[in-house]
């Protein structure tokens, strides 16, 4: 009876936290941040139609970067089947290549902007990849 009743408890844990992370990632869609720090990726579905998404800017190297921090990512997946994305930094869309980041570079990038551990238990923990944004 203990046992039954401790799975029912963690199991009401667990739906609590999923429900927090599906409210967090949900505001953050409604509510994207803005300023000097983000900028605007516009990516295309398979039929051609243009999403934008608020994501933060990040520099490593000299090089521009986004990176994927959170469930909601149709943009990832557009991106990575179309890289050819339009960005705006502030002063109009300019034309970027959308490269993936893999091994020693995305190791160097997530060391340079490391998210903290609040962050990751509030988004899920979902896995993290970067984009490098090179001007076309």
């Amino acid at each position: 009876m203990a046992m039954k009743k401790s799975l029912q408890i963690l199991g009401g844990v667990l739906l609590v936290y999923v429900g927090l992370v599906v409210a967090f990632e949900s505001m953050l869609g409604y509510f994207q941040p803005g300023g000097q720090e983000t900028l605007v990726i516009t990516t295309y579905n398979d039929a051609g139609a243009a999403h934008d998404r608020v994501v933060a800017r990040l520099s490593s190297n000299a090089q521009l970067y986004v990176a994927v921090n959170h469930w909601p990512r149709a943009w990832y997946r557009q991106a990575r089947a179309n890289p050819e994305v339009r960005v705006d930094l502030g002063a109009g869309p300019l034309d970027y290549r959308a490269t993936l980041a893999e091994g020693a570079e995305a190791e160097r990038v997530n060391a340079d902007h490391p998210l903290g551990a609040v962050f990751r238990f509030i988004t899920g923990f979902p896995p993290r990849y970067f984009f490098r944004l090179d001007p076309q």
